[in-house]
């Protein structure tokens, strides 16, 4: 899909601040981001919403996951506390229709949230 702005990041055509990648999905900064850590992981595969999953990409949701618990690491937020967010469709707050998951950490999080 080359006209999804998160299709172009995860191949490089737009450039990013890359927290993780690997061959399956890419883990960036978000550029307008709502605590100290506020990373997006998005598949490379162009999957629209959670709505649009298969049963065949059950590994690869599972594989965003481990991304997140890297991501949290890398950024020294996974003992103190991160919060993993899937926004599926505009009423949720979902804006860039290419499945991704938000990582937010760094600061104390309230429940619930929105």
């Amino acid at each position: 899909m080359t006209h999804c702005i998160f299709c172009r990041i995860a191949s490089g055509e737009i450039p990013s601040t890359v927290v993780y990648d690997d061959e399956h999905v890419v883990a960036f900064r978000d550029l307008n981001p709502h605590a100290p850590t506020h990373v997006l992981v998005v598949p490379r595969k162009h999957i629209a919403t959670l709505n649009d999953l298969v049963p065949e990409d059950a590994e690869l949701v599972g594989r965003m996951y481990l991304a997140a618990r890297e991501v949290a690491h890398i950024d020294g937020v996974a003992e103190s506390g991160y919060r993993t967010v899937f926004n599926c469709n505009a009423d949720a707050g979902q804006t860039v229709f290419h499945l991704h998951m938000h990582v937010l950490g760094g600061r104390s999080m309230v429940w619930p949230p929105g």
